[in-house]
């Protein structure tokens, strides 16, 4: 006889997982953003969903289950998080396909693009001519995110949860030292750094344990 109240329980188990693994990821909702989002979402539907109308799963043991899978997210995040060659093996990273008008068909290739699906991404973004493009990057979860000639006003982060965007420093003619000198004389640790902005000829640092930025 199918138990109801069974059923009850592991569904709420099963909502309760899937509210505490969105606000382990700080995500407000299960829209993937990179290759391990979508292995999330897959993992847990499957769990829920194979093991929810299984009369021999005791609650104990899909609750067990839910817990392990969570664990395994947070650990995930965490890594992720703390350890940037963990974050670019798991996550990967942004690739340059386009800078200066020139297409980079060497790193469109390796990130597995073909020039009309290229070609799509930029008349989606509302691109006629590449020779406007100062830089085309596709993202993690497939985006295109172009800046054009003449974007003065973009925003760029040339520091990234304490790890500095080199592509971004090229992009505005700065180097290393120049960055180092402007975080000293701001005096912080490249590590302290959460997000630091190039904006209107103005370094924006924005620091762990700090509200506001710095520049």
């Amino acid at each position: 006889m199918f138990d109801y109240m069974d059923l009850t329980i592991k569904l709420i188990l099963g909502f309760f997982a899937l509210i505490l693994q969105i606000n382990l990821a700080g995500k407000g909702n299960l829209a993937p953003t990179n290759a391990v989002d979508q292995l999330q979402n897959y993992v847990l539907g499957g769990i829920v969903g194979g093991m929810l109308y299984n009369p021999d799963i005791t609650i104990l043991q899909f609750f067990s289950v839910l817990l392990i899978w969570t664990l395994i997210v947070f650990i995930t995040k965490f890594l992720t998080n703390h350890f940037a060659p963990i974050k670019k093996i798991i996550d990967g990273e942004p690739t340059t396909v386009i800078y200066n008008g020139k297409i980079l068909v060497e790193q469109a290739a390796q990130r597995g693009i073909t020039a009309y699906d290229l070609s799509f991404k930029l008349r989606n973004a509302g691109i006629s001519d590449i020779h406007s493009v100062k830089r085309a990057i596709l993202e993690q979860n497939g985006q295109l995110t172009v800046t054009q000639v003449g974007d003065d006003a973009y925003h760029y982060p040339v520091i990234l949860d304490g790890h500095i965007d080199h592509d971004a420093l090229e992009l505005i003619n700065k180097d290393e030292p120049w960055l180092n000198a402007q975080i000293a004389k701001q005096k912080y640790d490249l590590e302290d750094i959460y997000m630091a902005i190039w904006l209107n000829q103005t370094l924006l640092v924005y620091a762990y344990g700090h509200g506001s930025a710095k520049h």
